[in-house]
């Protein structure tokens, strides 16, 4: 079994913001695999879809991004997922917007949901896919996240979210390292 967490805010006011990027890869997970997130439970809303005999869980915690980890964690317990069988999408203020970075482990970079859930499950050793939202010096970092892509960025974006959830279909097969080697740029 396999658990693929998208990271964002719950709520109409946040839905097209830069730090819902993680919701944005499942909801276009959803639409290739044809699954609806009709389950909600584990302070989450969640769907499941089959490959291969395997349960593959498509979640967005519904604890807002900071407290990720109690959604994350939750879930993880409740259906027996080891942390090597989690996948974690968030966006990343260091990384330019639409660039994708995927990660078998490290820090949170200071993304208060991916700290969360490192401090959850005690480990850093996460796999990941980050999600550049750029970053503008000039603006509070916390009205940045909550701001929307305007012009070009949604041309880049829209096309990271198709590549990330290119990458989450992808390791449903592979091997996270084959994903990397195959979806880093």
């Amino acid at each position: 079994m396999k658990l693929i967490v998208g990271l964002g805010n719950p709520g109409k006011q946040y839905e097209k913001t830069r730090h819902n990027v993680g919701f944005f890869v499942i909801d276009e997970l959803c639409q290739k695999l044809n699954v609806e997130l009709n389950k909600k439970k584990c302070k989450a809303i969640y769907g499941t879809y089959m490959h291969n005999g395997e349960k593959i869980i498509l979640a967005k915690p519904q604890t807002y991004m900071n407290l990720s980890g109690e959604a994350v964690q939750s879930l993880m317990h409740f259906y027996q997922i080891a942390a090597d069988d989690v996948i974690v999408i968030h966006d990343d203020l260091d990384l330019p917007v639409g660039k994708l970075r995927l990660r078998m482990k490290g820090s949170s970079g200071g993304q208060k949901g991916m700290g969360n859930i490192i401090t959850h499950l005690h480990s850093s050793d996460i796999d990941r896919i980050r999600i550049g939202i750029g970053n503008n010096k000039l603006i509070d970092t916390k009205d940045y996240v909550l701001s929307s892509f305007h012009g070009e960025e949604l041309v880049a974006i829209k096309e990271a979210v198709r590549k990330a959830a290119d990458a989450v279909i992808y390791s449903f097969d592979h091997r996270f390292d084959e994903v990397m080697s195959v979806f880093n740029q």
